[in-house]
């Protein structure tokens, strides 16, 4: 594939990420009364998988979601609190590279007011990562799944265009709810052979001009004899 090809790749799959997440944007502005939406996005490197979820519950879902996270009932989420129910969320996020669970880490988790989510405008933003293997070059998939309060929950769930050449996406396959998303991707082997290659290449050509300079100091020190 050529560079003007990938280019070409490249910004036809970040316009398609862009409109997909302004559809998401419409669609949860449009409900967010009375459901708790919960949208992931993810973004796949070649040994690194990023999630973002933000959660945001609906006005009249605000004391439901409030009551789970300010176990106190203090009108305030204390650091402790934050931390148990990102811990609780992680708990209910399945990832899955080629079949193959992945233990997630929870990165950063960022909570609103209480007073942002009585209103319905509070997002809760938590951000998980897993380390990847080394992997093959060819084809993949990461399988998503979100388990969290299915009951009132309103999920979505897209693929970010990858940041780097080697990482393709070449399909994203949701279940009908979107509380599932397999990402079916290639990974790009080139840079992989040209590491593996790139140092013995370099020492057999240092090897060769270290052989050929000594022969040559060899013949002028015998002519000049």
């Amino acid at each position: 594939m050529t560079t003007a090809q990938r280019s070409s790749r490249s910004s036809t799959f970040a316009w398609l990420t862009a409109a997909i997440a302004l559809l998401a944007c419409t669609h949860a502005s449009a409900h967010r009364r009375d459901e708790y939406l919960q949208a992931a996005r993810i973004a796949i490197e070649p040994t690194r998988v990023d999630i973002e979820l933000d959660l945001t519950p609906g006005i009249a879902l605000a004391p439901n979601v409030l009551a789970e996270i300010d176990r106190d009932h203090d009108g305030n989420v204390a650091a402790a609190e934050a931390n148990a129910y990102a811990a609780r969320v992680l708990g209910e996020i399945r990832l899955e590279v080629d079949g193959r669970p992945m233990p997630l880490e929870l990165v950063e988790q960022r909570f609103p007011t209480v007073s942002a989510m009585f209103k319905g405008e509070g997002t809760i933003q938590i951000r998980l990562a897993v380390a990847v293997p080394p992997l093959a070059a060819g084809g993949h998939r990461v399988l998503y799944r979100n388990d969290h309060r299915p009951d009132i929950a309103v999920y979505l769930a897209n693929a970010l265009a990858p940041a780097t050449e080697r990482v393709a996406v070449q399909a994203q396959r949701r279940s009908e709810d979107q509380r599932d998303i397999v990402i079916e991707y290639l990974l790009d082997g080139a840079l992989m052979k040209q590491t593996w290659w790139f140092k013995p290449s370099l020492a057999a050509m240092l090897f060769i001009v270290a052989t050929v300079w000594f022969r040559r100091t060899r013949q002028v020190a015998g002519q000049s004899l």
